[in-house]
């Protein structure tokens, strides 16, 4: 089965065409010859305005995958929405609509990162929602994670997220963290949105829930930026344990892990970025 992953919006942008926007966040459309998924849909404009410039045919996507509800992957819901001018299946987690927050110095007050929209403003606009915890099989080859155990015991959430329930602010596990796992013909491909519940996590969710082993190609936001040089070493030993054929790091990895990445896996490192297509 042939795959063609293109991303949208990101942090950086790859300089070609020109005009890319870049923006803090993700989204990243992934191509078949019988699906066309919308993984996230990045923090604002950039997502549709990058999209345009890449002749992106937008009624032709067949369901959005939201990996969690965190502003930078969920602001630009609206435009995208706009831009399929139809009804489209969104699949998410039942917390993708809580109110979340983050707190990056103790002595802060916990700021609003969650989703700028409300349901029913995105339902006007076409979104079927498709709400689980559970992995959907959009095909017989592409499906989402639901939600990702957390095996590891060097991974975690990073201090200073939170969520509100029943009026309370409290830590945020960040369940409706999620990914996209497609089988092909070299082994699986995984899209990543942020990670927050692991890389190494997802990973192996990956093999578990579709049977498949081999892991060819990783895409996405790693979540590495402020992780500890014990995470870095152990997540860079799994990587290569499991035979990663292709890595493709941008959003939350970080510059320093981006670059360590590099160093220990050489030509299979690619710095995604608004722009980058990745075919297999």
């Amino acid at each position: 089965m042939k795959c063609r992953l293109t991303t949208l919006s990101d942090n950086t942008v790859s300089g070609r065409p020109r005009g890319l926007l870049a923006e803090w966040g993700l989204s990243i459309l992934m191509e078949t010859e019988g699906i066309t998924v919308l993984l996230d849909a990045g923090a604002s404009v950039s997502a549709v305005h990058n999209g345009d410039i890449l002749g992106i045919d937008w009624p032709r996507i067949h369901a959005i995958v939201l990996s969690h509800g965190h502003y930078d992957h969920t602001g630009g819901l609206r435009q995208v929405l706009t831009r399929i001018n139809r009804t489209v299946k969104v699949v998410a987690h039942p917390g993708i609509f809580e109110a979340k927050y983050i707190q990056v110095f103790k002595d802060e007050t916990p700021g609003g990162i969650g989703m700028p929209h409300d349901r029913q403003e995105l339902e006007r606009l076409g979104a079927v929602f498709q709400i689980t915890r559970e992995p959907v099989w959009l095909s017989k080859d592409v499906v989402t994670s639901g939600e990702i155990p957390m095996i590891t015991d060097y991974e975690a959430i990073d201090p200073g997220m939170y969520v509100e329930k029943n009026g309370a602010i409290l830590p945020d596990p960040l369940a409706d963290d999620q990914a996209l796992f497609i089988k092909t013909d070299e082994g699986l491909v995984v899209v990543l949105g942020c990670a927050h519940r692991g890389a190494i996590n997802t990973l192996r969710h990956a093999q578990k829930v579709t049977g498949v082993q081999p892991i060819h190609t990783v895409v996405g936001g790693m979540h590495l930026i402020r992780a500890s040089e014990v995470q870095l070493e152990l997540t860079i030993a799994e990587l290569k344990g499991m035979g990663v054929q292709r890595l493709g790091v941008c959003h939350c990895t970080g510059m320093p892990a981006s670059v360590r990445l590099a160093q220990e896996l050489g030509q299979s490192l690619l710095f995604n970025a608004a722009g980058s297509v990745v075919t297999f």
